[in-house]
């Protein structure tokens, strides 16, 4: 590169790390992609203690741990669970079905949010106890097929597409793709229906930006930037009234749970969906804005 162009490569990276920081302090109020992550994750206690287990609408309960979701779809059939966690967690899951007054080996189907241990490395444990059929989304099949907690090889009993449902008893599950944070993060949708009036649930697989994540010049995948906004635009085309996801806190689950008896159902919170979709969104465009600064300061890097 010339010196002359090397100059204005450099000051374009300043002014734009300069609009950067103008913008964080703007979104003060917000949190930081590290503090959204800490918010997620939890503790490596929270990840596997569990949370009361409760019942969220209709035949939907909440199964899992203080910061890692799992959910129950009873039906009159046998259940749906959606994320089985770390494996060593898989008793405490196991205790709260049973809690609820549900069999654990009645679970029939094993579908998850997205291929990373935390959400998904419990599910051949749990399809050995109960003979569960295994779903997962087609492009986080390889992921999942690395995940081999103690050798067990990771069951894929069917690979799913964008839009492929998922039927039990009486209740449909559809696939949504919102890829970003893993290649076939999923978003999970169904109308659940209590004292006669029909509810659209949405699990958010996860947009968080992990603040390791790199969307610059990533050469593990080079349109990661395309698949987050991808995401997003398919959320944008929901219209929930029950807003779930992977982590508790992205609904926040406890501050509802505790809310529970007194007065509507807590977890009805169309608001809440925007509102942390918005905040999502503009974190993610927060640090695809950073990188790419960074990127144009260091062009040689």
């Amino acid at each position: 590169m010339v010196k002359g162009r090397s100059i204005v490569v450099v000051m374009a990276g300043a002014a734009l790390l300069g609009a950067v920081a103008a913008e964080a302090q703007e979104r003060a109020g917000r949190l930081t992609a590290e503090e959204m992550f800490r918010r997620n994750v939890g503790s490596p206690e929270d990840q596997v203690t569990p949370f009361p287990p409760h019942k969220i609408v209709g035949n939907l309960h909440y199964v899992g741990t203080r910061s890692l979701a799992s959910f129950l779809v009873a039906t009159p059939e046998g259940h749906i669970l959606i994320n089985t966690n770390w494996e060593r967690a898989v008793d405490g899951l196991k205790s709260s079905v049973e809690g609820l007054g549900f069999a654990f080996d009645d679970i029939r189907i094993i579908l998850g949010s997205h291929a990373h241990a935390d959400h998904m490395e419990g599910d051949a444990l749990v399809k050995q106890m109960t003979g569960a059929q295994v779903m997962a989304m087609a492009g986080d099949v390889p992921a999942l097929e690395r995940m081999r907690p103690g050798g067990k090889p990771h069951p894929i009993d069917r690979v799913l597409q964008d839009g492929a449902t998922v039927t039990l008893g009486g209740t449909t599950l559809t696939a949504r793709l919102t890829p970003g944070h893993t290649r076939g993060c999923t978003t999970w949708t169904m109308r659940i229906e209590e004292d006669g009036e029909l509810h659209d649930v949405v699990i958010i697989g996860s947009m968080g930006s992990n603040p390791n994540f790199r969307f610059v010049d990533n050469p593990d995948n080079p349109t990661i930037v395309e698949q987050y906004r991808q995401g997003f635009r398919v959320l944008r085309s929901l219209r929930p009234d029950v807003p779930l996801g992977s982590h508790p806190a992205m609904y926040r689950m406890a501050e509802k749970y505790a809310r529970l008896g007194d007065g509507p159902n807590p977890f009805i919170d169309p608001d809440g969906y925007w509102e942390e979709l918005d905040d999502v969104e503009a974190l993610f465009n927060e640090v695809l804005a950073r990188q790419t600064a960074e990127a144009a300061a260091d062009p040689g890097r």
